[in-house]
C-alpha cells in the first residue's frame, strides 16, 4: 500500500502539467525542429515564442537566451525527438560543438498555444564533468538507437501510467542499487548511453551491485511519448560520498569512486518495448551536492 501512494506521488508532477492544447504531434515536432534550427542560428526571433519565456541550463534559471545560445556553432550528428501532446512537452536529444569544445545537450520545451514558453537545456562536456565517474563519449561518433523511434501499433501500447512505472523502477533499482531489479525489467539485449557512451548488459551492471554509492535518485518525469514507447524524466542522482569499500553481490571488492558529496543532474530518456526497458539514453552533468531544478523546487 505504502509503494502504491508512492508511486502515485511521484506521478503528481506529471499529471499536473496535463492541459488541453491545440499542438498536436506533428505541430510539436515542427516545433522541435523550428527550435534546434533558432538555437544553431542564435536566432530566438525565429521562435513562436510566448510573451513570457523560462529558460534555464544545467538547472539554474536565467533570462532567454543565454547560455550556449551564445556560444553553439554545429550540431553533430541526427537529434532524436520525442513529443507529448497531452503534456505540450518536447524532448530533443543531441550533440554540438562550442568552437572546439563537443558536448551532449538534452532539451525539454514546453508548448502552449502553439508558442514555446519553457525552455530547459542539461549541456555535458568534459570540462563540466570534473568529478568520477566521467562518462562521455565521442561527439564526432553520436548516434541514436534505432529501437527509440520504432512506433508502437495502438493495440500494444501501454498506459502513461504503465509506461512511466518503468522509469520510476529503473530509478527505484538505481538508488541503493544491491542486485535487486526493482519495478522493472530489461529487453534482451537492452542498451544505455550516458553522454554518449556506450554501456551494454545494463540489467548485469544492476545486478552486481556496482551502484551502490547512488544514496538517493530524484526524479520527476516530463514527458509519455505514447506512440514510441518512451518516458522522459528530470532528475538527481545524489552520492553523499560515505561509502568506502563495499562488495559486489558476487563478492569482488571494490571501493567507491565518489570520496566527497557529489550529485549528478540529468534529463534521461527511456524507450520500453515488449512491456521492458530496451534503450537508455541520458545526458547529465555535475551538479552541485543536493542542486535543485528551478522546474522543481522542493
Amino acid at each position: 500500500m505504502l509503494r502504491k501512494i508512492i508511486t502515485t506521488l511521484l506521478l503528481l508532477p506529471l499529471a499536473a502539467q496535463a492541459q488541453s492544447i491545440d499542438c498536436d504531434k506533428s505541430c510539436l515536432e515542427t516545433i522541435a525542429g523550428q527550435y534546434r534550427a533558432a538555437y544553431l542560428a542564435h536566432n530566438a526571433k525565429a521562435l513562436p515564442l510566448a510573451a513570457k519565456v523560462r529558460y534555464s541550463e544545467n538547472f539554474v534559471e536565467m533570462p532567454f537566451p543565454d547560455g550556449t545560445w551564445d556560444t553553439i556553432t554545429r550540431e553533430l550528428g541526427p537529434a532524436q525527438t520525442l513529443s507529448d501532446p497531452v503534456t505540450g512537452n518536447i524532448g530533443i536529444y543531441t550533440a554540438i560543438m562550442q568552437n572546439d569544445t563537443p558536448g551532449f545537450l538534452a532539451i525539454r520545451l514546453h508548448v502552449n498555444g502553439n508558442r514555446i514558453d519553457e525552455i530547459e537545456h542539461v549541456i555535458s562536456t568534459k570540462r563540466n564533468l570534473s568529478s568520477p565517474p566521467t562518462p562521455i563519449g565521442d561527439a564526432s561518433a553520436y548516434v541514436h538507437d534505432p529501437v527509440i523511434n520504432e512506433m508502437v501499433p495502438v493495440e500494444r501500447r501501454l498506459t502513461r501510467e504503465q509506461l512511466t512505472a518503468h522509469a520510476h523502477g529503473y530509478f527505484n533499482t538505481l538508488e541503493h542499487n544491491n542486485g535487486e531489479i526493482r519495478g522493472t525489467c530489461f529487453a534482451p539485449g537492452a542498451i544505455r548511453r550516458e553522454n554518449g557512451l556506450l554501456f551494454t548488459d545494463i540489467e548485469g551492471g544492476f545486478k552486481s551491485g556496482r551502484y551502490l554509492f547512488n544514496n538517493r535518485v530524484r526524479r520527476w518525469p516530463v514527458l509519455v511519448d505514447e506512440q514510441r514507447g518512451v518516458v522522459m524524466a528530470r532528475g538527481f542522482i545524489d552520492h553523499k560520498g560515505v561509502l568506502d569499500d563495499y562488495k559486489l553481490t558476487d563478492g569482488t571488492p571494490q571501493k567507491s569512486v565518489f570520496r566527497e558529496p557529489q550529485t549528478w543532474g540529468f534529463l534521461e530518456m527511456f524507450k520500453i518495448k515488449d512491456n521492458c526497458i530496451a534503450s537508455v539514453v541520458a545526458t547529465f552533468v555535475q551538479s552541485p551536492y543536493y542542486m535543485r531544478s528551478p522546474w522543481n523546487p522542493q
